[in-house]
């Protein structure tokens, strides 16, 4: 069969590379961007094409499907910064164009329920700023024609990132946060659901991705601590908690995020609807 599709992720991390271990290689070109060496080396080692994105100065011949989970810095979404005129000037070349963003936009709730048309609320300084890069995004498709899909992610886990990993290596904690809710989402399931969309495209659409049940942090790390039959960490009073300030900022916000939408339009069928479903088959990967 001949290769019809060439996919270009920019930025090729944890959600990028579980997309492309989905696609046919026999029906894609997949090219992966990294800011090392190193990390085109990892990209290449996998059997693809790499490139590194200080190098990357235009979007190559044939790409049909964009990727871009680059987050955005102090002066704004680096992508729309160096090939924001290009990518207008191109549209047409497009099939289908992804945008990474996350449920942080939504800022706190107190732990209620959120859809894609909740106000976009952000009380971080990384949210403010992914709010930003998603007008730049929709700027472009609303001016320009890209067919650009939105897709806000839940805390995401996986393979080598899940509370099992920092169980085993002794740096799990059990902070109590009254009434924190989190949503997340299974890096398989985040793969899912953008084959979903690039097979049914609905250009300008904004979806979220996150699984059926959101909980309590300090509820996964018990449930990790069981299936490995280790002692449940003591519980820690967030305000006692040594937290980086990155990791402080994630408890500002508790929502639950709904999911309908990918159900709906995308008829997308979760393969880890809760945490425990996730867990559960990481105790059989190999990391």
């Amino acid at each position: 069969m001949n290769v019809l599709r060439h996919l270009l992720c920019l930025g090729f991390g944890f959600s990028a590379a579980a997309l492309a271990a989905q696609l046919d290689r026999r029906q894609w070109t997949i090219t992966g961007t990294s800011r090392s060496d190193a990390g085109v080396a990892k990209i290449q080692a996998l059997g693809l094409h790499a490139i590194r994105y200080d190098k990357l100065e235009a979007i190559p011949n044939g790409v049909t499907h964009l990727l871009s989970s680059v987050p955005p810095d102090d002066g704004g979404d680096p992508v729309l910064r160096s090939l924001g005129k290009e990518l207008a000037a191109k549209t047409k070349q497009f099939q289908w164009v992804g945008y990474l963003s996350t449920t942080g936009v939504y800022g706190d709730h107190s732990g209620a329920w959120v859809d894609e048309d909740t106000p976009l609320t952000p009380n971080t300084e990384r949210g403010h700023r992914r709010v930003a890069a998603e007008a730049g995004w929709q700027e472009l498709h609303e001016q320009a024609g890209l067919p650009l899909h939105v897709f806000r992610l839940a805390g995401i886990y996986g393979p080598g990132r899940n509370a099992l990993e920092s169980l085993k290596a002794g740096k799990a904690q059990r902070i109590i946060r009254e009434g924190q809710i989190f949503s997340r989402i299974h890096v398989e399931d985040i793969a899912g659901i953008l084959r979903a969309s690039i097979e049914h495209p609905n250009q300008g659409r904004v979806y979220n991705v996150a699984d059926d049940h959101p909980a309590p942090p300090q509820d996964v790390i018990a449930y990790a601590a069981e299936l490995l039959g280790l002692p449940v960490p003591p519980s820690i009073a967030f305000a006692d908690a040594e937290l980086s300030p990155m990791a402080r900022s994630f408890y500002a916000d508790s929502k639950r995020v709904r999911n309908d939408r990918v159900k709906a339009e995308l008829g997308y069928r979760f393969k880890y609807p809760d945490y425990r479903v996730g867990l559960k088959s990481l105790l059989l990967v190999p990391n």
